[in-house]
This record gives structure tokens, C-alpha cells and sequence, in this order.
């Protein structure tokens, strides 16, 4: 018996018990559409959380305030002994290997110009930020150079907020109030888009020390560094660390996070979270296994007596092996390729309807679905398959 009569004969009994077969399968299709499904949502989350967090560079470190001890938000659950000032900018500024040191306020103000109003984020930063943050002016000029802790009243508008406030008009020249103070626009910032949720392109930009008078603060919600290359990070961070202790009486009542290290954790987060998800759907897949052991099962007892005919034309124990193991093979990955096809429409179809929802299967994960469907088949195949191939011909035919 060669492998093409195996792939008949199995084929034909498939094709002669279409409802068996269907629901056989039916374990198999759901147990797959489900991996592929949930396994293309995880990756789609986690490539698009790694694509917003690497647009701005993996040589970029963030000091915050508050120490972090056990994971979270820095500063969210800890005291913080001392604030971050302009001066400990200016301070990491001789740090070796720094290139850029950015202080940072952020706050929500509302902007008013051309007859209108919108509530937006309002960003105090300094010159350096487009060059830190990778962020482009379309219009006009970024904030000028200068002492961080004197800033004139100046402001850059992003994109959807100038068209929000002045439509098609020229803003450059005009007059906006935040808070109550009156800003010149000098600038509107290139299309950025959104990171994590928050419309980048619908916010002001103002000097950093005006934005600590706007909301009435004396700290920073953070220094942001941005440093010669990733290949010194250790030494940078080192120079950040001494720098800050000996600034705040040897106390490390600061974190600081790296792009790098951050995208490495989430990396493996959202992997694991994702390997989780994924097996969770695989549980499907033992009731498909299930499934095909007892049709299977029952498929030996059924053909009885075709089995003892096979074996009086001379088939061997070790072919009525093969042949039963061969159906149980097309079962299964006929069913896992109908769930691998089910699984990447509802992935399509979810895309289509959510557009925001990312969706990313790569082919590894389907070569490597189907490969799971055609073992799991397999496996629950053998004791049905060695229970054919054990039957005694004379007894097989009898039993007819």
C-alpha cells in the first residue's frame, strides 16, 4: 500500500461520512480560529504599542519623581522627598554623553483664539524638544532658544488645534489666551498623530517656566534626556544618578526609566500576556482532540468488518495502522486549515469594523497552528488506529 493509496482511502472515508467528518472537525476549527484569532489581536497590541513607544528613539531616558520600588507609576504611591526643578535640568546638562536634557510640565488649559475655545493638553518644554521628542514644526519656528527659567509668552500651536481655532487662516502673528494669559503664535508643528490614545496634534507648547506660572506648580512632571547612543546607556544613566543624589542630599528619590529597558519590559509582557491568551483558546483544542478520538473510536467499531476484509487481501497490521492514522492526519488538518481561514476572516472583519484595533498575524503562528492541528490529530488517533490493526481478521469478518 503506497502513500497515495493511504491519502485515498482516507480521503474516501472522510468524503463517505461527510457529517462524522463535520463534526469531528468542529473541535479542531474552533479550537484553531481561536488561536489564530485571539493570537492576532495580542501581537496586533503588541507591535503597535512597541511602534508608538519607538517613535521616539530608544536613546531617550525619562527622570521622574518618586522612587519606583516595585513596578507601577513613578511617584504614584511613594512620597517624593524632593521635587524636580529646572535646576536639576540644568544640572544633567554636564552629565557625560548627555546630548539634550528637556524639563517638562504638563498640564490641560483651555486655548482661546480666532472667536473659539478648546480644552487641550498644554506641553511646557524647552527648544529641545522637536529634536528630543523627533517632532517636526510645519509653520513658523519652535519655542526659542534661551534660560529655561525665563520664558517669553510664546506659544506653537499643534495642527488640529490651529485648524480648530483659525481654520485655513494663517495663525502665525495671532494672539491665543491659556489661562487667562495672552500667547503669540510663533509656530504650528508638523502632523504627529496619536500616542496611546492622546491626540498629539490637538495641544499647545509653551515655554516650560510659563507653563509652571499656568498651573500654578513649582515642579516638573519630569526631565526627559536624550542621549549620544543606546551603546552608552549604562554610563548615562550612572552620570543621571550621582547627579541627582548629590542634588537631593544623597537621597534616590527619583526614577529613572530608559526607552530602551521600558520597551524590553513591555515586550515581554505583552508576549506573555499573549501566550496566555493563546492558551486559553487551546483548550478548545483538547475537546477537539476529544473529539476525534471518539469518532475515531467509533469509526473502528462501524467498519469492523471492512477492516477484516483489508486484512484477508493481505494489509498488513502496520498499514491498517497507517491508514487509520492517515484519517485521523486529514481530519485534523483539514480542520485546522478551515480554522486558520475562519480565524484570519474574523480577524480581517473585526480590522474592518474597529478600525483602531491592530491586528497582526504573522505566518509563523499559521504554519505553526496548523502543525499543532495535524499532532493533536494524530495523537488522538493512535489507540484508535492500534485498536484497528490488532483485530483479528476471521474474528472481524464474523462480526459482520
Amino acid at each position: 500500500m503506497t502513500a497515495r493509496d493511504l491519502v485515498q482511502l482516507s480521503g474516501g472515508a472522510v468524503r463517505s461520512h461527510r457529517i462524522r467528518s463535520g463534526l469531528t472537525m468542529l473541535g479542531i476549527v474552533i479550537g484553531i480560529s481561536s488561536v489564530i484569532l485571539l493570537t492576532s489581536i495580542g501581537e496586533g497590541v503588541r507591535r503597535y504599542v512597541l511602534r508608538e513607544f519607538t517613535q521616539f528613539g530608544t536613546n531617550l531616558l525619562g527622570v521622574h519623581p518618586g522612587k519606583t520600588r516595585t513596578g507601577g507609576v513613578p511617584g504614584a504611591l511613594t512620597a517624593t522627598v524632593r521635587k524636580l526643578t529646572i535646576a536639576d535640568a540644568l544640572a544633567l546638562q554636564r552629565v557625560r554623553g548627555v546630548e539634550r536634557v528637556m524639563p517638562l510640565a504638563v498640564g490641560a488649559g483651555r486655548v482661546e483664539g480666532g472667536g473659539r475655545g478648546r480644552s487641550v493638553y498644554v506641553y511646557g518644554a524647552t527648544s529641545d524638544l522637536p529634536e528630543v521628542w523627533r517632532f517636526g514644526v510645519r509653520q513658523g519656528r519652535f519655542l526659542p532658544p534661551g534660560d529655561p527659567r525665563r520664558g517669553a509668552a510664546v506659544v506653537v500651536l499643534g495642527p488640529r488645534l490651529k485648524r480648530e481655532l483659525f481654520g485655513e487662516a494663517n495663525a502665525l502673528g495671532e494672539h491665543v489666551r491659556i489661562g487667562g494669559t495672552r500667547f503669540l503664535v510663533i509656530g504650528v508643528m508638523a502632523p504627529k498623530g496619536q500616542f496611546l490614545g492622546i491626540d498629539l496634534d490637538d495641544s499647545a507648547y509653551v515655554p516650560v517656566s510659563r507653563a509652571l506660572t499656568l498651573f500654578n506648580r513649582d515642579e516638573l512632571h519630569e526631565i526627559d534626556v536624550l542621549f549620544s547612543s543606546e551603546s552608552v546607556t549604562e554610563s548615562v544613566v550612572a552620570g543621571i544618578r550621582k547627579t541627582m543624589m548629590d542634588r537631593h542630599d544623597g537621597e534616590e528619590d527619583f526614577s529613572i526609566i530608559t526607552q530602551s529597558g521600558m520597551l524590553d519590559v513591555l515586550d515581554r509582557v505583552l508576549r506573555m500576556v499573549s501566550i496566555a491568551v493563546s492558551g486559553i483558546a487551546a483548550i478548545s483544542l483538547l475537546v477537539g482532540a476529544i473529539g476525534i478520538l471518539t469518532m475515531m473510536w467509533i469509526s473502528v467499531n462501524e467498519r469492523t468488518s471492512e477492516i477484516g476484509l483489508l486484512k484477508a487481501l493481505g494489509a498488513t497490521p502496520r498499514q491498517i495502522l497507517a491508514l487509520y492514522l492517515a484519517e485521523a492526519g486529514v481530519l485534523s488538518l483539514l480542520g485546522g486549515a478551515i480554522g486558520v481561514g475562519l480565524g484570519l476572516g474574523i480577524a480581517r472583519a473585526l480590522h474592518w469594523a474597529l478600525p483602531g484595533l491592530p491586528v497582526h498575524t504573522p505566518m509563523p503562528f499559521v504554519l505553526a497552528a496548523l502543525g499543532v492541528s495535524l499532532a493533536v490529530g494524530l495523537l488522538s488517533g493512535v489507540l484508535p488506529a492500534r485498536r484497528a490493526a490488532a483485530l483479528d481478521p476471521l474474528e472481524a469478518l464474523r462480526a459482520e
